[in-house]
């Protein structure tokens, strides 16, 4: 332990600013979005079984909607860039110019350096929930999602239905690619319905039962053509144990909804970062 200064108490004093003057962001127009919402017709519908994962294309325009249907259950979700699987979402830089956990009128921000909304969360069932006494919320972007890796590391035992892995083979399945080669193409998540914080003692992440319940769900707006992945998480709603068998899990389903050319007037999809990317040189 280092010893602690004279003038320890100044230094911790120093006032806390936040990082990213999010002002300056782009305005969400959620009436805007409501008025297109109001001429989408329901176009497809895509059910992530328990344990596993599924792909969904949502065209620029549309809407895709996330339901708990048979039970409570969280799920972890990746968005592609449609046409470009190397543009995908952030959930580092989307943390940082929202927050730990998103809701209605919050994006979801691709990589560097495109850098740029992927999709505007629309409507949630759960925004009631807040933030609860332990500090937990709903929808974090602070987990990066359950994997083999860590629970070979933590466990010592080959699993092969965590998140990470159901998403290798839903992606490699839906671009007939192989898993080795899809792989690096899954990234850090959304976790969506589930809830989580940092205990305030060791500032540790947690996770507890989520309040989802079927017919609760979650709708998007996509800035651009997407591809969605989604995982029925093994840890069912992630009150007690995840990447095994033995936690009840539900599936999740997915419906796009697609609004017709003239709801969309005044809409243009999301540019690719204006950037010129010399980095000074």
């Amino acid at each position: 332990m280092s010893v602690e200064p004279d003038d320890a108490a100044l230094r911790r004093s120093a006032p806390a600013i936040v990082a990213y003057d999010v002002d300056q962001l782009p305005a969400v127009d959620l009436d805007a979005y409501a008025r297109i919402r109001s001429h989408a017709v329901h176009a497809s519908t895509t059910v992530a079984p328990p344990r596993d994962a599924a792909t969904a294309e949502v065209p620029a325009g549309s809407f895709f909607r996330i339901t708990s249907v048979d039970g409570p259950q969280v799920g972890d979700l990746n968005l592609w860039n449609l046409h470009n699987l190397n543009e995908r979402f952030f959930s580092g830089k989307t943390r940082q110019l929202h927050a730990t956990h998103v809701g209605i009128g919050d994006r979801l921000w691709s990589n560097l350096p495109h850098l740029r909304p992927m999709a505007t969360i629309t409507a949630d069932t759960l925004d009631w929930y807040g933030w609860d006494e332990d500090g937990g919320g709903i929808h974090d972007v602070i987990g990066t999602r359950c994997d083999p890796y860590t629970n070979q590391v933590l466990r010592g035992t080959e699993y092969h239905r965590c998140c990470h892995s159901n998403l290798t083979r839903a992606l490699a399945a839906h671009t007939g690619r192989p898993m080795a080669e899809i792989e690096m193409h899954v990234h850090d998540v959304m976790n969506v319905f589930m809830c989580t914080g940092f205990t305030r003692d060791t500032h540790q992440y947690f996770m507890k039962a989520s309040p989802v319940r079927p017919g609760d769900h979650i709708e998007f707006f996509a800035e651009i053509d997407l591809l969605v992945g989604l995982s029925a998480c093994p840890g069912g709603d992630c009150g007690s144990t995840h990447s095994d068998d033995e936690t009840p899990c539900y599936p999740l389903q997915i419906d796009v909804f697609t609004a017709p050319a003239h709801a969309l007037d005044q809409w243009t999809p999301a540019p690719i970062n204006s950037y010129d990317r010399t980095h000074g040189a």
